[in-house]
């Protein structure tokens, strides 16, 4: 028990809100980043699923529609 002038006073009251504050903050910070995390992966996966230049030119060489010859082509154009 606290008794005239042995306890905190208006410091340990500061002190406690700047705490809570604290608390506070870094619970809605953390829930925040953990949202755009999983968010932000879902936009990863989709990326990575659209085939890039190179392989759509093997496809496109390997079904047949397009000649040796334009796939040399093209596939120096793409090494530049």
């Amino acid at each position: 028990m606290y008794w005239y002038g042995h306890g905190l006073g208006w410091g340990g009251m500061i002190f406690g809100w700047l705490m809570m504050l604290l608390l506070w903050g870094s619970l809605i910070i953390l829930i925040i980043w953990a949202a755009r995390s999983i968010t932000s992966r879902g936009g990863d996966q989709t990326k990575k699923l659209e085939p890039g230049a190179r392989e759509i030119l093997d496809r496109r060489y390997a079904k047949g529609e397009i000649s040796r010859e334009e796939y040399k082509s093209m596939k120096e154009d793409l090494k530049q």
